[in-house]
């Protein structure tokens, strides 16, 4: 991965790194690891996974290596917690939809909103990349059993879309995938002196809508034409 942008948060832009929290003898030990998942985030982001050591995220940190270990048990561990930050958002976004009563398709943009600003953060090299690195067969399970439940979610939202009306009638699973490939692209050119993370998000879902959106009976039969002369020119 070439270099990209240096911090953006999960909420949009992000000024630059903060201060290591151990310049100001900071106690707070989960405060602590959060600076050091978001250090190696910023480094993975920057080097890559395999160019990054553990003595440069100490050395960012501005502490020696055993602090780093105190938090994380190796790098590989920290790749994931890099990416356990990323999709938790994600997650959390199914949990809090899951029992709203609104239309299928609104309840996906929420969703979506919050994929599109989770793979803009300084977390998404590591959710759309942690998966081709050189991990553990362990590791490479929960990854992927983190993925597929996301891609399921996305999915079963479709299929309630399709069902109550609020989403045109598509296969989910292409859907899905089309919706999330989309998505994680942001990672790959997203910068941070760009459109923040939010603004991002919702432009993408802004997108989505028109294609996900019922059509009227007469935009059918007015695309119904088309359909044919594309099969015609096969």
């Amino acid at each position: 991965m070439n270099s990209r942008r240096a911090s953006p948060s999960v909420a949009g832009k992000s000024p630059a790194a903060s201060p290591s929290p151990w310049r100001a003898r900071r106690r707070d030990r989960e405060v602590k690891r959060e600076a050091v998942i978001r250090a190696a985030a910023r480094a993975f982001n920057r080097k890559g996974y395999h160019n990054t050591s553990l003595d440069d995220i100490a050395a960012a940190l501005e502490v020696t290596k055993p602090t780093v270990y105190y938090y994380v048990t190796n790098k590989e561990h920290l790749l994931f917690q890099c990416f356990l930050a990323g999709v938790e958002p994600i997650r959390a976004a199914f949990r809090e939809v899951k029992d709203l009563e609104l239309p299928a398709r609104e309840r996906l943009n929420a969703v979506l909103r919050h994929y599109g600003e989770a793979v803009a953060s300084e977390f998404g090299w590591c959710m759309v990349r942690a998966e081709d690195q050189d991990l553990s067969p362990a590791m490479s399970r929960h990854i992927k059993a983190l993925k597929s439940e996301v891609d399921q979610g996305i999915r079963r939202l479709i299929r309630e879309g399709i069902q109550d009306g609020s989403i045109e009638a598509c296969d989910p699973k292409m859907t899905a995938f089309a919706l999330a490939g989309a998505l994680n692209w942001i990672a790959h050119w997203y910068r941070e002196d760009q459109l923040t993370g939010a603004e991002i998000a919702a432009a993408f879902v802004t997108i989505f809508e028109g294609g996900l959106r019922p059509r009227s009976a007469s935009q059918v039969a007015t695309r119904a034409p088309l359909r044919r002369r594309v099969r015609i020119a096969r």
